[in-house]
């Protein structure tokens, strides 16, 4: 640093302090607000659609992992009024917990006495209604993982023909800066669109995984329900 000092006094540029260099440095820099802002119209629907898929995955998410768990105490509970003959008492647990399985067990115990076949597809009917409200809002999330990269893709094209048509009026004093407007505007929505359509896509198939798990829960305990109808006591 100090031979450069030496250096600059020698040819007689002008001497230039750190403090300067580190300030003109910072200036120069875009700051995350700068490039947001110069991504054009086309980033208030992208910043719309990531609100959209933060707020569906948070939500989901406390929803699914609310119901995740193998219940096993629940069931305990189910066979021990079941094994008694206690239906009633099995039915008033199931209507006091509220998890998908309670609902799916209570609706079996409320058909004990007609014919497995009819037990079972009451059961499966409301498994059905019960995961589909859990699924709830999870085509939206993979649809805005499909649509933030095209509108970014549309973005980039905009900006593309407004970079092109600026040269083109500007004629023969074409000048560096007359671009950067559109070309930021498609690099910038670009990056934005792949961004957030990314993360929505990892976020989607968290969710579908979540979801797998849940499912599978809920299938093993309605078997098992349906075997403790077979057994002898419940025959």
């Amino acid at each position: 640093m100090h031979n450069h000092f030496l250096l600059l006094q020698a040819t007689g540029a002008p001497v230039t302090s750190v403090d300067s260099l580190a300030a003109v440095s910072a200036t120069s820099d875009l700051s995350l607000l700068d490039l947001t802002l110069k991504g054009g119209v086309f980033m208030i629907p992208l910043f719309v659609l990531s609100l959209v898929a933060v707020y569906i995955f948070a939500e989901r998410y406390q929803a699914i992992r609310k119901v995740q768990g193998d219940n096993q105490s629940f069931m305990n509970m189910v066979r021990d009024f079941m094994s008694g003959g206690n239906l009633n008492a099995a039915l008033s647990l199931c209507q006091r917990t509220d998890h998908p399985l309670a609902r799916m067990i209570g609706k079996g115990v409320q058909r004990v006495g007609r014919p497995l076949k009819d037990i079972e597809t009451s059961i499966e009917t409301v498994g059905k209604l019960e995961v589909a409200q859990l699924e709830k809002n999870l085509g939206t999330l993979a649809t805005i993982a499909s649509v933030a990269p095209m509108i970014g893709f549309l973005g980039t094209v905009t900006g593309m023909i407004r970079a092109f048509f600026n040269m083109s009026q500007a004629g023969n004093n074409i000048n560096p800066s007359i671009l950067a407007g559109g070309i930021y505007e498609a690099m910038v929505t670009t990056a934005a669109g792949l961004i957030i359509g990314i993360m929505a896509y990892i976020g989607y198939n968290y969710l579908v995984a979540m979801m797998e798990k849940v499912v599978n829960q809920l299938e093993i305990r309605s078997v098992e329900f349906l075997d403790l109808l077979h057994e002898p006591d419940q025959a």
